[in-house]
């Protein structure tokens, strides 16, 4: 074989593996769906696949809250506990505003709402002071957040769930449609839009790649990287607050224990999509992605009646798997 034979098979190698690393995930995706199919083929059924539509929008907004932190190298374990901490805040805001004035549901609702937001942006903005101006560990703050927001939530519940949400929120925010679309999937699209074209068609959103994937040409650029770094978990927490309104229309009910695994499930159905812990890689299509992979694989193990511990060893192996599938595409 020639010399230029081999170079040239060298330089089809990299591009090979590219592709492949590509379409890896969309093919296990289809290959899992029609695996979980072959034994439980009710996982087809329209109604089945609407219900994945359904449980996939609220955790594409989870997985598009981590992913914006993760482009800049972090990630937030805080994430569920905000969401626990929101479900109580906005249950209880807008249950004592009704309980006082029954007429003033809409005042109830718009209040409730802007508290659930505006502790979101706390929550977020103190994450981000303490990884960008403290310089403390994502992995230490986050963890010190998520007993935080645990405390607060528990606190101000007594720890019991806030019954008394108006049937109109929840019919307004869960069981409401658009032309046959079901709420909480419009609401996630239209958030998913947004983001996706903040980070690909703004100077402000390209910042977040920029910063991840090189931090020192960043600051050398002049570029404001603590205020990125802060602006990154605000929105992650404004996100995960959005999704906790949504999930709190749907029990119907302020749970302080709402968010138990939804930071785990966050971070892996980023990172399953091909977002990488690296920082600088990623977007709204891998967050979707991932989203869409672990909502399907619950869903077919849960009608396959599969332990539920069993389930959280399978997330556990396919997320290491999916790390190791990132350092290699990183290679």
């Amino acid at each position: 074989m020639s010399d230029a034979s081999v170079s040239v098979q060298k330089g089809q190698f990299p591009r090979v593996m590219a592709l492949i690393m590509r379409w890896l995930m969309p093919i296990c995706l289809v290959l899992m769906g029609l695996g979980f199919a072959a034994v439980e083929p009710r996982i087809l059924s329209e109604a089945n696949l609407l219900n994945i539509t359904t449980q996939a929008s609220y955790l594409v907004i989870f997985a598009a809250a981590q992913m914006v932190v993760i482009l800049t190298r972090g990630f937030d374990l805080s994430l569920g506990m905000c969401v626990s901490s929101v479900s109580v805040l906005v249950a209880l805001v807008m249950t004592g505003i009704v309980k006082s004035d029954p007429q003033s549901l809409t005042l109830a609702i718009v209040l409730s709402v802007s508290a659930g937001i505006a502790f979101g942006v706390l929550v977020g903005a103190f994450n981000g002071f303490c990884v960008s101006v403290l310089r403390v560990n994502p992995f230490i703050v986050t963890l010190g957040s998520l007993n935080i927001c645990y405390g607060i939530a528990s606190t101000i519940s007594g720890g019991r769930p806030v019954f008394g949400v108006p049937r109109e929120f929840s019919n307004m925010v869960y069981s409401g449609e658009l032309l046959g679309i079901p709420a909480p999937i419009i609401i996630a699209a239209v958030l998913l839009v947004i983001i996706h074209l903040i980070l690909t068609r703004t100077v402000f959103g390209r910042g977040f790649y920029i910063l991840g994937s090189n931090p020192r040409a960043a600051k050398v650029a002049g570029m404001p990287s603590r205020l990125y770094l802060t602006y990154a978990y605000i929105i992650c927490s404004v996100l995960a607050a959005i999704g906790a309104i949504l999930l709190t229309a749907r029990t119907g009910s302020g749970e302080p224990n709402l968010g138990g695994s939804i930071a785990l499930e966050s971070i892996a159905a980023a990172v399953i999509g091909g977002v990488s812990l690296r920082g600088g890689v990623g977007g709204i299509p891998a967050a979707l992605l991932g989203a869409v992979f672990v909502t399907v694989l619950s869903n077919g193990m849960n009608l396959t009646r599969i332990d539920g511990n069993v389930q959280m060893i399978v997330l556990g192996c396919v997320v290491i798997a999916a790390v190791f599938v990132d350092r290699i595409r990183t290679k």
